[in-house]
């Protein structure tokens, strides 16, 4: 998996551009300000403050590595460039129709920084957006779901969020 491509939309990536600047330039001062504070105040073995705010700086540090190396690998897709629009690929939202469960369902692929089940928002390496990946309306397909096989069949394919294309 460490070879993988993270493939991301260039709202995802602002997003955790967004993340990291919010954490690196306005949350981590404030906390080491905290901490400088109150490992002033002496004891620092049963000093709550100083505790709380090393482990808090920890958990921030932690999560500032983590986006760098996801922006490092990110590999940024812009949709709105997609140049074959009958066919599905990274970033398209996709109406499907459950054959076998006679219900509707819309889908952005995305990448896995991107995961958001209640916007329907899918990782392109899942089983359904694999499944979808060089599709077009009017095709059926199968995936494997938990609750077992099912089918659906493509609607329709846009490069632009509903209402806007």
């Amino acid at each position: 998996m460490a070879d993988q491509k993270n493939y991301i939309t260039p709202e995802g990536y602002a997003r955790l551009k967004d993340e990291f600047e919010q954490l690196y330039k306005v949350e981590r001062p404030k906390v080491v300000s905290d901490v400088a504070w109150a490992a002033s105040n002496g004891d620092r073995s049963e000093n709550g403050d100083y505790i709380y705010g090393k482990k808090r700086l920890r958990q921030i540090d932690s999560r500032l590595r983590f986006l760098m190396k996801r922006m490092d690998i990110a590999v940024v897709v812009d949709p709105a460039q997609q140049q074959d629009l009958e066919k599905i690929y990274f970033g398209a939202w996709v109406e499907l129709y459950s054959i076998d469960k006679d219900s509707e369902h819309h889908y952005r692929i995305v990448g896995q920084d991107e995961l958001d089940p209640g916007k329907g928002y899918i990782s392109w390496i899942s089983p359904l957006a694999r499944a979808l990946l060089g599709k077009q309306p009017g095709d059926v397909i199968r995936v494997e779901t938990p609750a077992g096989e099912e089918r659906f069949e493509i609607v329709d394919v846009s490069y632009h969020p509903p209402g806007q294309g």
